[in-house]
């Protein structure tokens, strides 16, 4: 049995996020999927096989609302995929042996760690998202004259259902935003070290507020890079989540070098 490597205790210090960074990250992390393509198929692979079967199940009960539980559940599982991609990264950065024992392991043992709670908070986020977004949609249509919107989208040219796109967009743009800010260095960085979620978090957030116009730049090419792999049947995302994931870790540890404690 692998014994469990120690991590540091506590948070780094994080330093200043550049564009130069960026560009770093994505070449190590294209680096990373060269290396190791046989997990970046799995664990893009796993998402891939959920969202094809959220679309079936829809399509043969005709109930939309099943892609609500899918939304539900892709953040549940999301981190841990996350952090499979992390240790891939990790254990290629450290020259050590790609054992799937190995990778799959840390995977499971981040259960009682710190990531079930943000993983939790990450969900509350979004079934809070999406009640809001039920209250926006009854104080701009409530009224209205509902007709079947399978087949039928005239309700949302109307000037209510446009102003209820904009309001819904917006606020759930800065729910995407708020999501990203406290997730993007959190999640590298609970699988990095011995820390707890809280910490981890404004930690995350803190380097967001501290570099704004770079880390705003990634999470718009996280966003677009992301709706473009959906478009061909999510068969874009073999390349792009494990592409993100490989990036991602990099990204972070170039901030925590920036930062002098690692």
């Amino acid at each position: 049995m692998e014994i469990e490597e120690s991590k540091p205790l506590g948070a780094p210090e994080l330093g200043p996020v550049t564009f130069d960074m960026l560009k770093q990250a994505l070449r190590l992390g294209w680096a990373d999927m060269k290396r190791a393509p046989g997990y970046a198929l799995i664990f893009s692979g796993v998402y891939v096989a959920i969202g094809w079967f959220m679309v079936w199940v829809t399509w043969i009960t005709g109930q939309s609302y099943w892609l609500i539980f899918a939304a539900v559940g892709f953040p549940l599982f999301g981190p841990f995929a996350a952090v499979g991609l992390y240790e891939v990264s990790h254990r290629l950065e450290q020259g050590l042996p790609l054992e799937p024992k190995a990778v799959f392991g840390v995977i499971a043992h981040q259960r009682r760690r710190q990531l079930p709670s943000i993983c939790a908070v990450v969900v509350i986020m979004f079934l809070f998202w999406f009640f809001l977004a039920h209250m926006i949609f009854a104080l701009f249509l409530g009224f209205s004259t509902m007709t079947n919107i399978s087949s039928s989208y005239d309700v949302y040219l109307t000037q209510e259902g446009l102003m209820m796109l904009g309001v819904g967009s917006a606020v759930g743009a800065g729910f995407a935003l708020l999501l990203y800010m406290i997730t993007v260095v959190s999640l590298p960085l609970l699988l990095d070290r011995e820390v707890d979620f809280v910490t981890a978090m404004i930690s995350s957030f803190q380097t967001v507020l501290g570099s704004p116009a770079p880390m705003l730049v990634w999470a718009a090419f996280i966003a677009l890079s992301t709706f473009v792999a959906l478009i061909p049947g999510f068969l874009g995302l073999f390349l792009v989540l494990p592409l993100l994931g490989h990036a991602t870790w990099h990204l972070y540890r170039q901030i925590c070098k920036a930062g002098g404690t690692c």
